[in-house]
């Protein structure tokens, strides 16, 4: 009944969805050139071979995967992938790391007629979604032609159970058309089943597995002959009304150590203007790396709103707090900075990540920390002790290191869809 009233309204959507799309264009939300994808219209044609479709929300997802679509690629030279998020920055960051035979696409709003158009074109044989975004008419459409589709990474926190459990008839057709759910952890997997959900297996967060994040040698350097000497910390992946706190710890941090540098990474770095101009008005001397400034000694906080640079400031930092966990976002992937060398740090809001938190505390590599004064505490005591700050990033490594187990265990799941994927070349019906 639920979702039955969900794919009516969506036959009555398009225009209502099409002017949406349109504001959010204008708001630099949606890209201005490949604005018809989320209609459903691609430019691109189908490629030859098989096609695994892999559905990625946003940034983290997407990265998540990237390793598995390595090993998807080298096992399947015919093959190509086809990757789909919603939001222009994973879009730019899968046209950066894609590797050959794999390509990205917007996904369509789940309106029926534009999701029947995205199917009809692309015609995938393989569906992997990843995570927690299901969207209704696309996975009821895909089963319906019969698409293998598999979750990977499963995710259910138990407030989005509560939820879907008020709605049992709804919560089965959501999962059923699953042939096999990964689920993050036990708790996740449990809740899928509780669901109706068909085969369940609990192989490892994928994120635990992900490639180290990447930065460039050169840039890199340069960033950290400017700091030199320097003290210096990170606050990574931040969202608003953290970063006041962030740089009330900051103040604390040189009363301490006078010329101490606070590296800031916002998690939307379209916000970094703006941020920007809020630090400047407190009273802190604040550099803009989108405009061209440096971590030159004169700023005392310097805001890198740039796009996938992330690698490189964990690199160039000791310390790392990872943002999305002051304030109840459900925190940021601590695994990212456990791969590169840093003592972490992080909030109490850790939902959406709280396997991996709870491995790094439990091997003593990370620190919960409440607040603004619990935070310059602790990023004191690292600075001031960095024997201990690398003992804690060694502990942080060494409690991330079975990456290689992870993705052994999800290729051996998917290895009965991939050995049934199509060898011949498909028709070309979208070439015309």
């Amino acid at each position: 009944m639920l979702l039955g009233l969900y794919r009516g309204v969506g036959w009555l959507a398009p225009p209502v969805a099409r002017l949406l799309l349109l504001q959010r264009r204008l708001n630099g939300k949606e890209h201005p050139d490949r604005f018809r994808e989320r209609m459903g219209q691609p430019r691109r044609s189908r490629p030859d071979g098989a096609l695994i479709w892999i559905h990625a929300a946003s940034v983290g997802e997407a990265q998540s995967v990237l390793p598995l679509i390595e090993r998807l690629l080298a096992r399947l030279p015919a093959a190509h992938v086809m990757v789909t998020s919603g939001t222009v920055t994973s879009a730019q960051l899968m046209e950066e790391r894609l590797p050959p035979r794999a390509f990205h696409q917007f996904i369509p709003v789940d309106c029926p007629a534009w999701v029947q158009r995205f199917l009809d074109r692309f015609r995938p044989n393989l569906a992997l979604w990843v995570e927690s975004e299901l969207w209704p008419t696309l996975l009821s459409e895909t089963a319906r032609r019969g698409i293998p589709a598999v979750l990977l990474n499963g995710r259910m926190s138990q407030r989005s159970f509560r939820r879907w459990r008020r709605f049992p008839g709804a919560a089965q057709q959501l999962v059923r058309p699953f042939d096999l759910v990964m689920a993050q952890s036990a708790d996740d997997g449990e809740r899928f089943r509780r669901l109706a959900a068909g085969r369940v297996e609990t192989p490892g967060n994928l994120k635990m597995a992900a490639a180290p994040l990447p930065a460039d040698p050169e840039a890199l350097g340069a960033v950290v002959r400017t700091i030199g000497d320097r003290p210096v910390w990170l606050a990574a992946s931040t969202h608003p009304g953290e970063e006041e706190a962030v740089a009330e710890a900051h103040r604390v941090v040189r009363r301490q150590f006078g010329d101490a540098l606070l590296i800031l990474v916002p998690r939307h770095p379209e916000r970094g203007p703006v941020l920007a101009g809020d630090l400047r008005s407190a009273g802190h001397k604040v550099g803009l790396r989108s405009a061209g400034d440096a971590p030159v000694h004169e700023k005392e906080i310097y805001i890198a709103d740039t796009l996938g640079e992330l690698g490189l400031f964990y690199r160039a930092a000791p310390v790392a707090f990872v943002g999305g966990s002051l304030t109840p976002h459900g925190g940021q992937n601590p695994a990212e900075p456990a791969r590169l060398d840093c003592a972490i740090l992080h909030g109490p809001h850790i939902g959406n990540f709280a396997v991996i938190g709870e491995t790094l505390r439990a091997g003593g590599a990370s620190q919960t920390v409440a607040s603004a004064d619990a935070l310059a505490h602790a990023v004191c005591r690292l600075l001031a002790d960095p024997a201990e700050c690398r003992a804690r990033a060694s502990r942080a490594a060494r409690a991330v290191q079975d990456s290689i187990g992870i993705l052994d265990r999800a290729m051996a799941l998917l290895e009965p869809y991939t050995a049934a994927l199509p060898q011949a070349q498909p028709d070309r019906r979208d070439s015309a």
